[in-house]
């Protein structure tokens, strides 16, 4: 993996390394590491919000959709089986697609 070296002012430094004293094993390194992963996240949000506002409506997400959810994920945990992408069934009949990666 690559290093990047940065250079900051002792006060930054010790904003930083400070209240990471009484975390434990956390580092600066992770710090300034998690840091960028969340700007990189807020970086892409918007495209993505984007993307989905212009996506094609795959079915109503009601109750009945959340419903189907809630008894998948209870019966993941029962049976420690993968969530695969199948069609849940709504309690009018009609079906949603769900799927899990």
């Amino acid at each position: 993996m690559p290093t990047m070296n940065i250079f900051l002012p002792d006060s930054l430094k010790a904003s930083i390394d400070e209240p990471l004293a009484g975390r434990g094993d956390r580092t600066s390194s992770k710090c300034r590491r998690g840091l960028i992963h969340k700007d990189q996240d807020r970086q892409r949000l918007p495209g993505l919000l984007l993307a989905g506002a212009e996506s094609v409506t795959a079915g109503v997400v009601d109750a009945a959709h959340f419903e189907g959810w809630r008894v998948r994920v209870l019966h993941e945990r029962r049976d420690g089986s993968r969530l695969l992408r199948t069609t849940v069934q709504a309690s009018d009949g009609t079906g949603s697609a769900g799927s899990s990666g």
